[in-house]
C-alpha cells in the first residue's frame, strides 16, 4: 500500500512540474503579445545619441536627450527653429 501511495505522489509531482512549465510558457506568450510595437528612435540634436522618441525633450524644432543639451543648443542658435 505504501508503494502505491509513493507512486501516486511521484506521478502527481511530475504532472504538476510539467503543467507548471506549460503555464509559464502561456504567460510568456501573453506577455510577448501585449508588448507595444517598436518605437521610433531619434537622435539628440546636440550630441547625436539615439533614444526612443518618448524619452526625448522637445526643443526649438528638434529633440534632445536632456535639459542641458537643449539649453546649450538653444543658446547657440537663438534665431529660431532650425531649418528642415
Amino acid at each position: 500500500m505504501k508503494y502505491l501511495l509513493l507512486v501516486v505522489v511521484v506521478f502527481a509531482v511530475l504532472w504538476l512540474a510539467r503543467s507548471g512549465g506549460r503555464v509559464l510558457s502561456k504567460r510568456e506568450s501573453v506577455q510577448r503579445a501585449s508588448r507595444p510595437p517598436h518605437e521610433e528612435v531619434v537622435a539628440c540634436a546636440q550630441c547625436g545619441i539615439h533614444l526612443p522618441r518618448s524619452e526625448t525633450l522637445p526643443g526649438r524644432g528638434a529633440v534632445f536627450c536632456c535639459e542641458a543639451h537643449r539649453s546649450i543648443f538653444e543658446q547657440a542658435s537663438p534665431e529660431g527653429p532650425i531649418p528642415k
